[in-house]
């Protein structure tokens, strides 16, 4: 980058370091910018170096500030991915102001085959924190930080899906095993089922071979190690969430189709944030539209599948529930009335529209205190 580009690039922002973070499990990879130099810097780290980072920044403050005699202040950036959150909450203690950007919302060449490396991204990072404080719309997405509380409190929701998912996966894998050798299946998740399987027998009236028994047997501990580990998360005693977070855990449970479990996992991943407005909900869901227009071109893409994928599973599977709770409600009726001789094709289509209109529905109950229209409140 030229002298006279850096100068336009921290117009207004002359007391600024300027710092961009390129995060990765082996390096980092800092490229900095500081007003008593007219060039970007880079310097790198290994991977995790936290403490070997803010000593850099103190010793390019310090430089600074015997320059320009004032101490300037610090402004760092990097891509929310893989190391989550800490270093934000670190930075911001240590008094540098950070953003975590959103990397989808980063623009970079639209050639076919653009060059990629560390030390590109990292200057892309940098002009776009300097953009952005000069106050241009919309040049990147800033992540919002939940705090802490709220990050540990969406950990039994999320490990409470892994298990079930887990749970699923060995319960296929024993009933597929059992179809190889044409036999009756039963209830994989009994604890006794192995007893059970020593009675059957195939068309041949064998048992099973001795290799394939084993492997079973070994699938079936899997399977009872998640349902234990499930059942012990879910007699575990509720962890202390936000204030803010438990009124609407408890707001949403009023309504017939949510439970407790489900509840908390939409209260964890979508409901902890403050909207503005109902296109923020839907984008944060992955539930906008994705319209193509460009000269005589119109056409719609789908849903942008953007923002939190967990969120947005849960929305498609709480439209599933509502409609079979809720089937009195005004959204019901709604999915009743355009479905009406449809294919199967566009029933998927019309739900994905229909978690749309729900999730906002209830933001907006969260929010003004307006109940969807004909919905049921439980006893």
């Amino acid at each position: 980058m030229q002298a006279s580009t850096i100068g336009t690039l921290t117009t207004g922002h002359n007391g600024t370091i300027f710092l961009a973070i390129e995060l990765s499990q082996k390096t980092w990879l800092t490229t900095l910018h500081s007003p008593d130099r007219d060039r970007i810097s880079r310097h790198k780290l290994e991977g995790g170096d936290h403490a070997g980072l803010l000593e850099l920044i103190e010793k390019v403050r310090r430089r600074a500030a015997e320059k320009l005699g004032e101490v300037p202040r610090v402004v760092s950036c990097y891509e929310a991915g893989y190391d989550g959150f800490w270093l934000h909450r670190l930075l911001e203690a240590a008094g540098i102001t950070n953003y975590v950007f959103d990397p989808a919302s980063i623009a970079v060449e639209q050639r076919s085959r653009r060059t990629k490396t560390d030390r590109i991204d990292g200057e892309l990072l940098l002009r776009t924190l300097m953009a952005h404080l000069r106050g241009e719309p919309r040049v990147v997405r800033i992540v919002r930080v939940p705090s802490a509380a709220q990050e540990d409190a969406r950990r039994a929701s999320r490990e409470r899906d892994r298990l079930v998912t887990e749970q699923t996966a060995h319960t296929n894998r024993i009933k597929a095993l059992l179809r190889l050798q044409g036999m009756a299946v039963g209830n994989p998740r009994r604890r006794d089922w192995l007893g059970w399987l020593a009675r059957q027998r195939d068309w041949q009236g064998q048992p099973l071979p001795p290799h394939l028994l084993a492997e079973v047997t070994r699938e079936h501990a899997r399977l009872m190690l998640m349902r234990e580990q499930l059942a012990v998360l879910e007699e575990a005693q509720t962890p202390a969430v936000p204030a803010q977070t438990a009124e609407r855990q408890d707001l949403l449970q009023r309504l017939k189709a949510l439970g407790p479990a489900f509840t908390a996992t939409l209260t964890n991943e979508v409901f902890y944030k403050d909207f503005r407005n109902r296109r923020e909900v839907a984008s944060y869901v992955g539930l906008a539209p994705s319209p193509w227009r460009s000269g005589g071109i119109d056409r719609e893409q789908g849903i942008s599948k953007a923002g939190n994928p967990r969120a947005r599973l849960k929305a498609i599977e709480l439209a599933w529930l509502w409609l079979r709770h809720q089937a009195d409600s005004e959204l019901s009726r709604w999915f009743r009335i355009r479905t009406a001789n449809a294919g199967k094709r566009a029933r998927r289509i019309a739900i994905v529209a229909l978690a749309r209109k729900l999730i906002v529905a209830l933001w907006r109950y969260l929010t003004t205190g307006l109940v969807p229209a004909g919905a049921t409140m439980k006893a």
